[in-house]
Parts: structure tokens; C-alpha cells; sequence
């Protein structure tokens, strides 16, 4: 088994080599497995237990306070699972592969994603908030009334909390360029017959109370087919507009090495958004990563 592993596209990382610890323990433990899907299961779930990373405990914070989580799952034979604004669920990853695995959809949202989980095991009513979060969300004022009034708030914090390795949470106005927190956590992994591809997040600080990016958005966030898969991170909005994950795929269709699709989708992405992201792909060929922000930490584990 081969797994590469993405702890997201941002700064450079305050603490890169605890950071890297946990990559490289999740990437070993996704090798260890016997399925392309288990392996990027498993190697995500380690990533979004670590308050280190923004995906599981200590996401980042919506404008009502409170941490909604998403994730998307893809198996090479194009089967979806997808899950998305999910109050306190650890593991978003896992109610993605319940929604693949046990129900005819592609996406289940908001509280029925979570009774979904409930039903079939995956923990629920976890308490995601570290104590950072809760002091930086207490810091920001935060809004009271109606959705426009949490616009009104939001628009000079929307992408500038602490999320991201290295973020400041005292930053100034966000630009979308260096927006802060993209420590969304990803896995690609080939058995080196098939490939599966996971992606899973707590969005981005002081979003809109619902806001979901790409990361459940098959294509964007994740994608997988015959030829291999990808996970993405970074400017959410902006990764959507560009299906992200899919085109890396596509330049992989058409031939290219994993190292030279990761780069090309990413150069891409940058001339049309000019934001800021990262990439991760695994094709038949091996593994490949991009990304045009500061610093994206990534770990490789391969299994015979």
C-alpha cells in the first residue's frame, strides 16, 4: 500500500516537526492496511483527532461559535460518499464512508449526516472546541441577530483565525491570497491496482454559521477514477470554482507523472483564481504535491 497525506496549504507551521510526527504516524498507519478506502479511512481519522490540524477536534470556529465538520470519500470505480456541516463529529471521514457505503447518496448534510452517524456508529456530540479556539472566537467579538448581521461581522475575519500552520489570529484584514487557515487534512493511496482518495475539514474561522467549501464537494475538495486520485486544500470558495481535485485527475488521464499533474492543476488554479492552494496525487507512477502558499507539509508511507 502506498498513502500520501496532506496537512494543509498555508504558512509555514510554528511547530512543523510535532506536526510532521503526526503525518508521518498517519500515513504509517494507513499503509498497514489492506484497501485503498481503509487506508485513507484510517490514516484520516489520526489527523482529525490532532488538535494540530484543522479537520476533527479544534476546527475552526463558524460565526455562531460552534465547529461543523465535512469530508468526502472516492474509490477509483467512481463510488461517492460525502458529508457536510457536521456539529460535533470527530470523524467526518467515517459518516462519508457510511453515506458511500450504506445509503444510495453521494452527500447528507447538517443534522441528519449526524443522526446518519449516530445510527451507524461513528461517535457523535464530541466537543470539537479546543480551548484556543473558544479564547480566539471570545477575542473576535462575536455577532449577534440575524445571518446578515454575522455577514456584516464576518467580513473583514472570514479565513483569518489561527487555523492554519503559523496562522496569526490577530491578523488584520484577510486577503484571499494569504488567507490563514487551510490546514484541511487529505490522503491518496494506491494498492497499485486501485486508488481511493479522502479529504476531510473544519472549514475555514468565522465562516458563515452553514458555510460548506469544497472539501464535500466531489471534484473539488477529492476525486478518484482509473487513473488515480487527489485531495485538495486551501481558498474553498475558490477551489470550487475550479474543481481542483478534478483536474489533477484529468492531467493524469491525459498522461502526465503525478509530480507534473499536481503541478500543472495547481499553476492552473492560480492564474484563474489567484489564490492560494495545495494538492496531493497518486497515480500509477507514484505520488506528487503542489501547492503555491507558504509551506504544505505532506508524508509518504509505502507497505509491501
Amino acid at each position: 500500500m502506498r498513502v500520501i497525506l496532506h496537512g494543509g496549504a498555508g504558512g509555514v507551521p510554528d511547530d512543523p516537526e510535532p506536526r510532521q510526527a503526526v503525518l508521518d504516524e498517519a500515513a504509517e498507519t494507513g499503509a498497514a492496511e489492506t484497501t485503498p478506502l481503509d487506508a485513507v479511512e484510517s490514516a484520516v481519522r489520526v489527523l482529525e483527532t490532532s488538535p494540530r490540524f484543522n479537520a476533527g477536534v479544534g476546527g475552526a470556529v463558524q460565526s455562531d461559535g460552534v465547529v461543523r465538520t465535512d469530508a468526502g470519500v472516492m474509490t477509483a470505480d467512481r463510488a461517492v460518499g460525502a458529508a457536510c456541516s457536521m456539529p460535533g463529529v470527530e470523524h467526518a471521514v467515517s459518516v462519508a464512508r457510511v453515506v458511500m457505503t450504506e445509503t444510495p447518496h453521494t452527500l447528507v448534510s447538517g443534522d441528519h449526516a449526524v443522526a446518519l452517524a449516530d445510527d451507524f456508529g461513528v461517535e457523535t456530540g464530541v466537543d470539537l472546541l479546543t480551548e484556543e479556539k473558544r479564547e480566539q472566537y471570545a477575542a473576535a467579538d462575536p455577532p449577534d441577530g440575524g445571518p446578515s448581521a454575522h455577514l456584516d461581522w464576518l467580513e473583514t475575519r472570514f479565513g483569518a483565525g489561527g487555523d492554519q500552520a503559523g496562522g496569526d489570529s490577530d491578523a488584520p484584514e484577510r486577503t484571499e491570497r494569504t488567507a490563514p487557515d487551510h490546514d484541511t487534512v487529505g490522503a491518496v493511496a494506491s494498492d497499485g491496482e486501485t486508488f481511493a482518495a479522502a479529504t476531510s475539514t473544519g472549514g475555514r474561522s468565522f465562516a458563515l454559521a452553514g458555510r460548506v467549501g469544497d472539501v464535500p464537494q466531489v471534484g473539488s475538495g477529492f476525486f478518484c477514477a482509473d487513473a488515480g486520485g487527489a485531495s485538495a486544500t486551501g481558498a474553498g470558495e475558490d477551489i470550487t470554482r475550479v474543481t481542483l481535485t478534478r483536474r489533477a485527475v484529468d492531467l493524469l488521464e491525459a498522461g502526465h507523472d503525478a509530480e507534473t499533474a499536481a503541478d500543472r492543476a495547481i499553476s492552473e488554479f492560480e492564474t484563474v483564481t489567484g489564490s492560494g492552494a495545495g494538492v496531493i496525487v497518486c497515480g500509477d507512477d507514484g505520488v506528487g504535491s503542489a501547492f503555491n502558499t507558504d509551506g504544505m507539509q505532506t508524508s509518504v508511507a509505502t507497505r509491501e
